[in-house]
């Protein structure tokens, strides 16, 4: 499949759109004010795999960014993709 179509695809998926509108709800939220919320959030937000430490806590993410992301990725099949 061309990538065009895969990212028509992508964009045309129902979560895709409650990411975007959630990322409207989130984009001016300040990392600083993220961390004083959240102190855990450098440990919850920090995944290591195959030695490699994946770090999402220094980006504009909260529990309902990593849960709608799981969601698209459930739902576009990415673990059989990836198999």
């Amino acid at each position: 499949m061309p990538t065009d179509e895969k990212a028509a695809q992508l964009t045309a998926n129902p979560v895709w759109n409650e990411l975007k509108s959630h990322y409207q709800k989130i984009r001016d939220i300040h990392l600083r004010k993220l961390f004083a919320e959240d102190p855990g959030r450098a440990e919850r937000f920090t995944v290591e795999a195959a030695g490699v430490v994946f770090d999402y806590s220094k980006n504009r993410v909260n529990s309902e960014t990593m849960s709608l992301l799981v969601r698209l990725a459930r739902s576009c099949n990415l673990s059989e993709r990836i198999e």
